[in-house]
């Protein structure tokens, strides 16, 4: 039987420890809340005061439930107020040295059974437990923020935890209404050890000047359906907090350079650009603490005159390729009121994908997202041929052909001699070098990268590629088009993955090395991030979904342009495309989706 735990005690009051002290209240069980000094106490009370105050206007909490949650708690200053708790949850900040003197004194404190734990999310749970003459009695409990709304526990052993003490905080954890992993001591646990190298990528994104923060936050947003962006993610965090994280899976994980702290984040640290809560990290806020961002010098401009400034007239455009991204390419731009000429390599292809806007415009139209009218006009504004020569007229010509260079190269060449001086040559590459296919044409200046996502007439986001020789022209008709479609355009310059792709696959090629580590299951890292970070999906279930060979090319593509050890495809990775297990298409991957 698991020990029934009837009262914990919380040290540090900030807004973690004050939303931990809100979970254990209001499931029943009495809390000793305790900080340094009675301001300290007074401002975590006023955390939970106005946590639960907001609870109930939002009808989630009953007035009589709040008070009862409150009159559980036991508002304290110093420690020793924590003798006869059964469990000690550690909840002040990110110090090593800090937390070793805390329990320390906890070990002198509490009653002997009892159990002490940190809430860490990225220090030495060992560390921490060698301080005290009871390291088996030692373990990590690592709430996310906020802790009365994420369901994610990481309970963090270490290789001298009690078993029995894993077994009784697992029980726990369930009796909170909270899906708890279990896993080793080790730099970041699952959740920020995926995280946090796929923030700092962002940041030298941003650092580099590759892409404006407005728009690396809506690539990850609009194309992967993240809650938040990487940097305001940072700003939430805290970029102190972020620093040391960071800091801390550098030097404990191996060195990894990817988790090497971007020098931007020091800088901005030193400046006291710490994010929300001083008012301004990569964004300004309305005041410290606010989640409303102000506009500040670095805001762009997004209107509809500013977007067309300097933008070439489009009325006709061309789109080549008889694909799925094709097809839906070719539905986006004939809602949008473009005339609309489709070429394909035959008549029998033109009939298919003919045959596939229609079948996709007459769902529109069953879901009552489109009118019978609309469709109707939509479908007359497109022509369909098998020759490049009907281009000769257009004003923007789309190519969306299997993503071969050679091939693409090729076609583009063909287009230089067909099409009219002045029309934008667009490729919708996913990962083949813009330049590449440009420098096929004797007019690179025209070229561009507009990567629409799957599918097309649903997915928000277009990624618009600059090349070294794309003209401020081409660049500003490629926006006012995307703008017209009713699409986010994100501007980004010529490099393997663009902003989405080379965030999104190194973070879940660390998450395959993690599995090939044995250091967690594959459902408890989707687990973790799902309910720990918010994604809609875990790393396993996105795999299996885009396809590990799809996966595997592009984590090849960015390690040999890169040539970042932490880039190289795990070995895991690379045998089950090898072994033909390619995720849902071949009816296995990470997962056997035969049985299902």
């Amino acid at each position: 039987m698991a020990r029934e735990f009837t009262s914990v005690g919380v040290v540090g009051l900030g807004t973690m420890g004050a939303g931990i002290v809100e979970v254990f209240a209001r499931n029943g069980i009495d809390v000793v809340a305790v900080e340094i000094s009675a301001a300290a106490v007074e401002r975590g009370r006023a955390t939970l005061t106005g946590s639960t105050d907001r609870a109930v206007a939002k009808g989630k909490l009953a007035e009589a439930d709040r008070d009862a949650l409150l009159a559980r708690v036991d508002w304290q200053v110093g420690l020793d107020a924590l003798h006869s708790v059964d469990l000690v949850i550690e909840a002040v900040p990110e110090h090593l040295d800090l937390k070793q003197r805390i329990f320390a004194e906890l070990d002198r404190v509490c009653k002997p059974e009892a159990i002490l734990a940190t809430n860490t999310s990225s220090l030495s749970v060992t560390e921490i437990s060698v301080a005290t003459t009871r390291p088996n009695q030692v373990i990590g409990i690592h709430f996310f923020n906020p802790a009365p709304v994420m369901k994610l526990v990481e309970v963090v052993r270490t290789v001298v935890t009690s078993a029995d003490v894993v077994a009784d905080v697992e029980a726990l954890c369930e009796r909170l209404g909270k899906v708890d992993v279990t896993i080793s001591d080790r730099a970041g646990f699952i959740a920020n050890a995926l995280l946090f190298g796929y923030l700092n990528h962002a940041v030298s994104m941003f650092e580099s000047r590759y892409a404006t923060r407005e728009d690396i936050d809506a690539a990850m947003k609009l194309g992967c359906g993240l809650p938040m962006g990487p940097l305001a993610l940072m700003d939430l965090i805290g970029l102190d907090t972020a620093y040391e994280i960071l800091d801390t899976m550098y030097r404990r994980g191996g060195r990894d350079r990817r988790h090497a702290p971007v020098p931007l984040i020091k800088q901005m640290v030193t400046a006291g650009l710490l994010g929300r809560k001083s008012g301004r990290g990569f964004y300004t806020y309305e005041r410290p603490g606010s989640p409303v961002v102000v506009p500040d010098e670095h805001t762009p401009v997004t209107t509809g005159a500013a977007l067309a400034d300097g933008a070439r007239a489009t009325a006709k455009v061309g789109i080549v390729g008889s694909g799925t991204m094709a097809t839906g390419i070719i539905e986006v731009f004939a809602k949008a009121g473009y005339e609309v000429i489709s070429v394909t390599r035959g008549a029998e292809k033109s009939a298919k994908v003919c045959e596939a806007v229609k079948t996709s415009l007459n769902k529109g139209v069953v879901r009552g997202k489109l009118s019978e009218e609309d469709r109707d006009a939509a479908l007359g504004r497109v022509t369909w041929s098998a020759t490049l020569d009907h281009l000769a007229d257009v004003d923007l010509v789309v190519e969306a052909v299997v993503e071969e260079l050679s091939v693409k190269k090729a076609l583009f060449a063909s287009l230089d001699e067909i099409c009219k001086p002045g029309v934008v040559l667009a490729t919708t590459t996913s990962s083949l070098p813009v330049i590449d296919v440009a420098m096929a044409t004797q007019r690179p200046a025209d070229v561009i990268g507009l990567h629409f996502f799957n599918p097309a007439p649903i997915m928000p986001l277009v990624e618009i590629v600059q090349t070294i020789r794309t003209s401020a022209e081409t660049s500003a008709t490629a926006r006012a088009v995307c703008a017209a479609l009713g699409k986010t355009g994100v501007v980004c310059g010529d490099r393997s993955g663009f902003i989405v792709n080379a965030l999104l696959f190194p973070y879940l090629n660390d998450a395959v090395k993690m599995l090939e580590a044995s250091y967690s299951t594959a459902d408890d890292i989707d687990y973790a991030m799902k309910l720990g970070c918010g994604y809609p999906m875990g790393p396993f279930e996105l795999l299996d979904v885009v396809g590990l060979d799809v996966s595997l090319a592009i984590q090849r593509e960015l390690y040999l342009e890169l040539r970042e050890p932490g880039f190289a495809p795990a070995p895991l990775l690379e045998h089950l495309v090898t072994a033909g297990y390619l995720g849902r298409k071949s009816g296995r991957g990470f997962r056997d989706h035969t049985k299902r």
